[in-house]
């Protein structure tokens, strides 16, 4: 066992530098309806503790009058798990796994020079539903509860065999499960989690208990959009002149040829975000959508997302919020209809303000997102 809790300490520690390693992608959210709705996979490792009914043990040992000389336990153990989920929205998930819990077990000894030694264990599977209460984009707190369908695996031996009736039974029962957590999420996919799990279980002789395991687990979500590379724009070619040639007689006038635009709107951060977020609410959708209305019966060639940040935070932090509002907004207009290859991104942070940093009013002017369009529109003469 002890070269088990050793494998157990390496395998944690491993997690934690994978996580870390994970952490310098630091990418931005632009995928929220993907992630609220994804299957996901994980695996989690950490240590178990059980509660050993001593009390009813000692009855049957000191049944015949011995008496007992000592009485050790082994609550703890490795303990791990595998699961697959559902994301149904934002706030809740389903949960389907495999679980081992270890062994556990106890050595006693009677002064009629008797022993009796046995071992536990218990695995089996569960279904549970979780419940997520986002703190911020990437901090959430989790909540489990669920069923376990538990075989629990037993084993006596020694000289007072008498004690027990079965020197190796075995019980599967159904029983509650409950959990309580934190998740940190390392980008869209990828995430980990401490939890905190109790199992209820029945130990095989006759004796129904707790099992508590603390963990930590990678969860990686499946099926993640592919970020899409804006191409460089190339300018325009200038529309080419059109020379009218002398005729015998008056023509019928041409169709007018579509004419280049070039449309920028912006937006106030607020309208679109809430405070130091970069999902698009839906009072900032439907002003998006009013944008995208205005812009039927245009050729669209270019759209460019463009957003803006105030001087609070350091260079580096709004830099990155700036580039991840623009993503959120490119991810909605996309997912209006938008070709993808034809919107890009960009981020300028607080580098080019419109108004004074040092007023209120000011810096919720510099707050913004712009989108910018270009193509041809026919115009009616």
């Amino acid at each position: 066992m002890t070269l088990a809790k050793h494998i157990g300490a390496l395998s944690v520690i491993g997690c934690a530098l994978l996580a870390s390693q994970a952490a310098r992608a630091d990418e931005p959210f632009v995928n929220p309806e993907w992630a609220n709705s994804a299957w996901y996979i994980g695996a989690g490792i950490g240590q178990s503790r059980a509660n050993i009914d001593n009390e009813r043990l000692t009855r049957s040992l000191t049944a015949n009058g011995a008496t007992l000389n000592s009485f050790k336990v082994d609550e703890r153990d490795l303990a791990y798990k595998l699961f697959v989920g559902k994301q149904l929205n934002r706030y809740f998930a389903v949960e389907a796994g495999f679980f081992d819990l270890g062994k556990f077990g106890f050595d006693a000894s009677t002064s009629q020079n008797g022993r009796l030694i046995g071992e536990a264990g218990f695995r089996g599977v569960n279904m549970d539903l979780v419940a997520q209460l986002p703190m911020s984009d990437r901090f959430s707190v989790l909540g489990r509860i669920g069923m376990n369908y538990a075989k629990a695996s037993t084993h006596f031996r020694g000289n007072r065999l008498f004690a027990v009736t079965n020197p190796n039974p075995s019980e599967r029962k159904l029983n509650a499960k409950a959990g309580l957590g934190l998740e940190f999420k390392f980008s869209e996919a990828l995430a980990l989690r401490g939890e905190v799990e109790r199992y209820r279980v029945n130990d095989a002789v006759g004796n129904r208990g707790d099992v508590d395991m603390a963990s930590l687990s990678l969860v990686y979500k499946l099926g993640r959009p592919a970020a899409s590379r804006p191409a460089p724009v190339e300018p325009m070619p200038a529309p080419a002149p059109v020379t009218a040639a002398p005729a015998p007689a008056p023509a019928a006038p041409a169709p007018a040829a579509p004419v280049a635009v070039s449309e920028k709107v912006s937006f106030a951060a607020e309208a679109l975000f809430d405070f130091d977020k970069s999902v698009v609410k839906p009072e900032g959708k439907a002003a998006l959508d009013d944008l995208l209305n205005k812009l039927q019966g245009m050729n669209t060639e270019v759209m460019v997302t463009v957003g803006h940040t105030d001087s609070v935070g350091t260079d580096a932090y709004n830099q990155k919020l700036s580039m991840r509002r623009a993503e959120a907004v490119k991810a909605y207009i996309v997912s209006k209809g938008v070709e993808a290859g034809r919107v890009y991104t960009e981020g300028k942070g607080e580098t080019q303000p419109v108004a004074d940093n040092k007023t209120a009013e000011g810096r919720a002017k510099n707050r913004r997102v712009t989108v910018e369009v270009v193509g041809t529109r026919s115009v009616n003469k």
